[in-house]
């Protein structure tokens, strides 16, 4: 599973598309519809909101809005508790330049147009996440 911490206008189409089923699945674990994943380490962050449901959810409505502005639909009725008045989380900037870097890999395996576009850009975070000083998050695995 991978909840990117990158804004979703960075990721090409199939990783648009994978990061909408892989929060989507995110949320079905926050929101207890599942059994699998229930202690993967990405998850960590959410379940430390003060309300995880609400904070996957404005994950998702970013992408859901990334989606929209390429002429995609996605079902926003996925969502279960969307509010984009949701505290900031925390994300490092060592996690996203290590994210940066992750995603530069792919593209330039996948979606070498892509790849160029990621040259010519900086790495933004999603909405959700507030950039504060530090190295990789201690739930990654590089």
């Amino acid at each position: 599973m991978r909840l990117w911490s990158l804004h979703p206008r960075h990721l090409d189409r199939a990783g648009l598309i994978a990061e909408w089923r892989e929060a989507l699945l995110a949320q079905a674990v926050i929101a207890g519809r599942t059994k699998g994943y229930r202690h993967h380490p990405q998850l960590s962050r959410f379940s430390a909101a003060d309300d995880p449901l609400k904070s996957i959810g404005a994950l998702l409505g970013g992408i859901r809005d990334e989606a929209a502005a390429r002429g995609y639909r996605f079902d926003g009725s996925k969502i279960l508790a969307g509010s984009p008045e949701v505290p900031l989380i925390p994300v490092t900037q060592g996690q996203l330049d290590f994210e940066w870097i992750h995603l530069g890999e792919k593209l330039a395996r996948r979606s070498p147009a892509d790849a160029d576009r990621w040259q010519q850009t900086r790495p933004t975070a999603h909405p959700l996440f507030a950039v504060v000083d530090g190295p990789i998050e201690p739930w990654e695995r590089p």
